[in-house]
């Protein structure tokens, strides 16, 4: 925990540190694609994508992944975004861009263990279908403006691995972390719409999901309490 902490408050790279926090936006990723909302967004976002009643699996899936490669694109520049910012702010700020960042992962975890709610902004209320039955630029259009709307269901745990980009101040792990989280995202939404009829069976996951949405929470939270301890701990 402490070399997490050295790197998040330099420039040092440490190797295993970075590999665990690209496993865990994955990991990110897939758990916020399983969340209980997620899993009822499936068959609208199948059908805003391309349909899927006369599409071929091929069509399908090569619709799918342009959506994802939408979603990415701009969780990628979100993950430059935090780099940069967060190596102004933590040059500016010092030890409180940390305790900044240490409130956002605790009221992020606060909001998925549902000790707080409130409602997260929706940029986008709503999106028109692929009717034009595109296979590239569409749904890549379509994933960006889905990515854009800032979904309530991938919000908090998003904004958890936004706080870490932010934190670690490495440009391309930055970038690689988010567009980790969008394609573990999209691995959900790739298996429902390859086997739509799998969609009812996924949402048989809502109550585990929202368990495993709990434990991220809780680790989210003491993370950011363990945040706190370091940076108040040399001046008890």
């Amino acid at each position: 925990m402490d070399n997490l902490v050295q790197i998040f408050s330099t420039n040092s790279t440490g190797i295993g540190v970075w590999i665990l926090m690209f496993a865990a936006s994955f990991a990110g990723g897939v758990l916020a694609s399983i969340s209980p909302c997620s899993l009822a967004m499936l068959p609208l976002i199948i059908g805003y994508v391309g349909g899927y009643s006369n599409e071929t699996p091929l069509r399908t899936f090569v619709q799918l992944s342009c959506f994802i490669l939408g979603t990415a694109i701009v969780f990628s520049v979100i993950g430059i975004i935090c780099a940069v910012t967060g190596s102004v702010f933590a040059s500016t700020l010092g030890g409180y861009f940390t305790l900044i960042m240490a409130s956002l992962l605790l009221v992020m975890g606060l909001k998925l263990t549902d000790v707080i709610d409130f409602d997260l902004p929706v940029i986008i209320k709503a999106m028109p279908s692929n009717s034009t039955n595109s296979l590239f630029l569409y749904p890549i259009l379509l994933g960006i403006a889905f990515a854009l709307a800032g979904t309530p269901c991938s919000t908090p745990i998003l904004a958890g691995i936004m706080a870490f980009a932010a934190m670690g101040k490495n440009l391309a792990a930055a970038v690689l972390m988010l567009f980790l989280f969008a394609l573990g995202q999209g691995l959900i939404l790739i298996i429902a719409g390859l086997f739509t009829s799998g969609i009812k069976n996924l949402k048989k996951f809502a109550q585990f999901s929202e368990m495993l949405m709990k434990v991220s929470g809780v680790l989210l939270i003491l993370v950011a309490i363990y945040l706190y301890y370091k940076t108040f701990a040399p001046l008890i």
